[in-house]
């Protein structure tokens, strides 16, 4: 798709039921895949910030316990498992010679015109630095007030902060589909979304997984929401991340979200 060709600057987000085993514990093999491709299109002159989920399911397996069942186990199996993961994703990155970066935000960064500006101006010098950022919600202290809904929502805003081209979200499904394509096999692939309108919407259902906390709608409203301020987006099966590659080869794939004329 000649629009890739121009991409400089992505967003990639890669949510729990891709990141996990059915079980919850970290699918290594899977991440380190990940890890590999983003640093060869780093190598390749790309900037890419990676919006990563997990952090509870790495609380939990490190662990060794159950899934949170209220909101302070939630926290603290956020606070146990985001360390976990971002030592993964130090190890992985550092093999193929690139440093990351963490970044936790809350919405009220998003909210307030002083911190939106500092979040962007270190999203800025990181990425000049040559690091990879990876974000994900602070759910260690996220309330209802400050939480985003998910990370396909933080996302979004990542890359309405981070100034990106391309937003490109990994998931468990293949793109939109006209029904659900786990309970319909004749279910069809929207290829292209010009415009996120009611019918577009309907389309939507509840999350795929247990594991997941989002689902289509907010796939959808975050597709709504980048595409709105001139971002395109892809939604892609992220089951094997070799499918980045297949997408700026300009393979057919997933479904892609036009961005809006500004």
């Amino acid at each position: 798709m000649s629009t890739l060709q121009n991409v400089r600057r992505f967003v990639v987000k890669i949510g729990t039921s891709t990141l996990t085993h059915e079980e919850g514990h970290l699918n290594l093999r899977r991440i380190e895949a990940l890890v590999k491709i983003l640093s060869d299109f780093k190598n390749a002159g790309k900037e890419i910030v990676l919006v990563s989920s997990g952090a509870v399911s790495a609380g939990v397996a490190r662990l060794g316990t159950h899934r949170p069942t209220c909101t302070k186990e939630k926290q603290a199996m956020a606070a146990v498992g985001q360390s976990e993961l971002m030592k993964i994703y130090s190890r992985f990155f550092s093999d193929y010679g690139h440093t990351v970066a963490q970044m936790l935000l809350t919405k009220d960064v998003i909210d307030n015109p002083v911190r939106r500006a500092a979040a962007e101006d270190t999203f800025e010098t990181l990425l000049e630095m040559g690091c990879v950022p990876i974000v994900n919600e602070n759910d260690c202290i996220s309330t209802t007030e400050l939480n985003f809904g998910g990370n396909d929502t933080l996302s979004a805003y990542v890359a309405l902060v981070c100034h990106a081209d391309l937003l490109i979200n990994l998931s468990d499904v293949g793109g939109l589909y006209d029904s659900d394509p786990r309970k319909n096999p004749a279910a069809r692939r929207i290829a292209r979304v010009e415009k996120i309108d009611e019918d577009v919407l309907a389309m939507a259902g509840g999350a795929g997984t247990a594991r997941g906390t989002g689902g289509m709608a907010t796939k959808l409203e975050a597709a709504r929401t980048v595409t709105e301020a001139g971002i395109p987006m892809f939604i892609l099966n992220g089951e094997d991340p070799h499918v980045l590659y297949d997408l700026f080869d300009g393979k057919e794939i997933g479904t892609y979200f036009a961005a809006q004329k500004q």
